[in-house]
């Protein structure tokens, strides 16, 4: 018996250990994608590039291409860096960064966010086609129920003319609770390619504390058409970057305390307990956290592509630029400064 419970406990601590892989993988992958928008801009408007790094720190993998180019892997998944040449020396050579004309290396310095904003739109997609997610289905309904009118297949699309949308926080759950003292709300189903206004009888029930709803149905997320999948998908992952920034705006005004904020060690424990849960859990995250490194990266902290805009802009509108070696001063001391925050937003996590 003792054997048997420690084999188990084994085998969920091992499972467990692969879903933080994944979820470093994950990680890893949205810094590529930003970094990759870099250096595709980059290389279209000739820039000379150093170093393409995923992760900071001791490399652990390292190739040189013939053009001088440097690919590499390092130790500390907390980041990644597209390095140009001359991007933070005092000293302007031909072809370094700083010798190319402002506009384009705003479109370089932006090109990162864009296709982190591009990827979270393509994720979306996959998303709402794989597992619709937000949208509920009708699978099973109780013939003696108090819902028994409905059918199965049908599709749940508003509920008390509200629709249906989990990145904007008016899930079927949420909306059911705004009318709980409701005996019945009015409802749009979709029934074989025909809108039907109809109305939903909700019964609570109270358990330990804890209001329960019993409709008498059982529903499941549908997948959507790829069509219907594209049309919505720009539009919930704007509603993303506006949570993301109203958010933002929330804890800079004190409205929300640094308990909300995690760091990438936190953030790769909850996408492995989430995907642990469900793989669709791990769809939901992909877009979110796309968006979220957008809407960071596009913020003017020191050492982050919006802080590195401004000072092209300045520069353009001052026809010369601020003192190279302050600025990478600025750049450096952010980076640290940006670094410590971080593992100290995941040591609060960690002790609270």
């Amino acid at each position: 018996m003792l054997t048997q419970l420690v084999a188990t406990s084994f085998v969920d601590i091992l499972t467990y250990i692969g879903y933080i892989l994944l979820a470093v993988c994950v990680l890893l992958l949205m810094i590529t994608i930003h970094e990759l928008g870099h250096y595709t801009a980059g290389k279209i408007f000739k820039f000379k590039i150093d170093e393409f790094s995923i992760g900071f720190g001791k490399a652990i993998y390292k190739k040189t291409k013939k053009n001088g180019e440097v690919f590499s892997i390092r130790i500390l998944p907390l980041g990644g860096y597209c390095a140009f040449a001359g991007e933070d020396s005092a000293e302007t050579k031909e072809g370094d960064f700083n010798s190319k004309p402002p506009w384009q290396r705003l479109i370089v310095q932006f090109s990162g966010v864009l296709f982190n904003f591009i990827s979270a739109i393509l994720f979306t997609i996959i998303l709402l086609v794989s597992f619709g997610y937000d949208i509920p289905k009708v699978t099973e309904i109780d013939a003696n129920g108090i819902n028994a009118h409905l059918q199965v297949g049908d599709v749940i699309t508003q509920v008390d003319g509200v629709e249906i949308d989990f990145y904007g926080g008016d899930t079927f759950n949420a909306l059911l609770t705004e009318n709980i003292d409701s005996q019945s709300v009015p409802i749009l189903v979709e029934r074989d390619g025909q809108e039907i206004q109809t109305y939903l009888n909700i019964e609570t029930v109270e358990q330990d504390g804890t209001t329960y709803f019993n409709l008498g149905i059982s529903v499941a997320p549908t997948p959507q058409s790829l069509w219907t999948a594209m049309a919505r998908a720009v539009p919930v992952t704007l509603e993303m970057a506006w949570q993301v920034i109203y958010f933002l705006f929330m804890l800079i005004t004190g409205q929300v305390s640094l308990s909300g904020v995690t760091g990438p060690i936190s953030t790769i424990t909850t996408i492995a307990s989430y995907s642990e849960e469900s793989i669709a859990n791990l769809f939901v995250f992909l877009p979110f956290i796309a968006v979220n490194l957008a809407v960071f990266n596009i913020l003017p902290i020191p050492s982050l592509d919006g802080a590195r805009m401004v000072f092209t802009t300045i520069e353009w509108i001052r026809g010369k630029p601020i003192n190279r070696r302050i600025e990478g001063y600025i750049h450096f001391w952010g980076l640290i400064v940006l670094l410590v925050f971080v593992v100290l937003i995941d040591l609060i996590h960690f002790l609270i």
